[in-house]
């Protein structure tokens, strides 16, 4: 998948603001100016203004005190780096740090960017500190006539956009074992392959971490969310639910399948090292005899049995001879015994 755009890139950045729309409720909405955000009111009923804001900018924590009168201590949630997914209502407004994939230029996968998120009904304001994607997403259906109508909604698709984009990572990692499975690799490669199973494990392990917790706030935001949030947002965002469940459980079954890939590569590493060790105590327990035999007679280039005794030069030959003896009885008792 290539890799996101930088809103920055795209649009002229004015202010802390990369995005600003006002949702027309019929799917489209017309660009605003941050000058023109500030003491912004509804001209039409439907009317829902939506900014994304740069939150590493220092005046933006102030703003969202001034501007929208939101106790400190949230707007210090709202631009701290504290990017654990969670979600809460508060009075009449819903809150939220909701996770994406990271898919910029020399960031690993699992390594998730964060959003948050706080929304009166009227007003939707989305936080960032590094490049995502998804309100890119939703800019480019609004702009096209086809985006959300209302704070709802607005909402719901960020979260569905947000969770449809884990599914690359999670492919990724499925061909990847897929892929380890299906290959008969060579002994010189379980090395390579245990390294890229120890990183599927890890990968994982990371998207388990930060998924679980963003179920949770989903989930949240089905149950808690303030009344603007209508039925069909809940029915919306709880099929985002079940498909991020469903990426949890493929989650599940990658690790598994790591972990038994894993054991299989030990499993035969060890079946290997035992067949060694066996053949090694083999031949020296063959061999042991034989130096018994050649201990008991004292032989040396000086001392062979029978080599001195007159009329009988042979006597080198029969010793060889008496040790292949003990060799072929020795093997020959150790298939009999089924040790070999």
């Amino acid at each position: 998948m290539t890799p996101p755009r930088d809103p920055t890139d795209d649009h002229d950045c004015d202010g802390p603001m990369l995005i600003g729309r006002v949702l027309d409720g019929h799917g489209g909405g017309r660009p605003i100016t941050w000058e023109r955000a500030q003491g912004w009111q509804p001209g039409a009923p439907d009317e829902v203004l939506w900014l994304h804001l740069d939150r590493t900018r220092p005046e933006v924590a102030e703003w969202l005190q001034s501007e929208l009168t939101i106790p400190e201590p949230t707007a210090e949630l709202l631009t701290s780096d504290s990017t654990r997914p969670r979600a809460f209502r508060d009075g009449d407004t819903l809150v939220a740090t909701l996770r994406g994939i990271n898919f910029n230029p020399g960031a690993d996968p699992e390594d998730m960017v964060s959003m948050q998120l706080w929304s009166d009904g009227r007003r939707v304001i989305t936080l960032r500190r590094h490049p995502l994607q998804t309100p890119e997403d939703v800019l480019g259906e609004i702009d096209a006539r086809r985006g959300p109508g209302d704070a709802g909604a607005l909402i719901t698709q960020l979260a569905e956009h947000l969770v449809h984009r884990m599914n690359a990572a999670i492919v990724d990692v499925n061909e990847e074992i897929d892929q380890l499975e299906s290959t008969d690799l060579r002994r010189a490669d379980e090395e390579d392959r245990l390294a890229r199973i120890a990183a599927i494990r890890r990968q994982s392990l990371a998207l388990q971490r930060h998924m679980g917790p963003q179920h949770v706030a989903l989930e949240s935001i089905s149950r808690d969310a303030p009344s603007w949030f209508e039925a069909h947002d809940r029915r919306e965002i709880g099929e985002t639910i079940a498909l991020l469940r469903r990426f949890l459980d493929d989650i599940d079954v990658s690790k598994e399948s790591a972990v038994v890939l894993m054991d299989e590569l030990r499993s035969r590493a060890l079946a290997r090292s035992e067949k060694t060790n066996r053949r090694l105590t083999l031949v020296a327990t063959v061999f042991l005899p034989l130096s018994f035999l050649v201990g008991l007679f004292g032989i040396n280039v000086g001392g062979m049995p029978w080599a001195e005794i007159a009329g009988d030069p042979e006597g080198f030959w029969y010793v060889t001879a008496l040790c292949v003896l003990f060799g072929v009885v020795t093997v020959w008792l150790f298939k009999r015994w089924r040790w070999m």
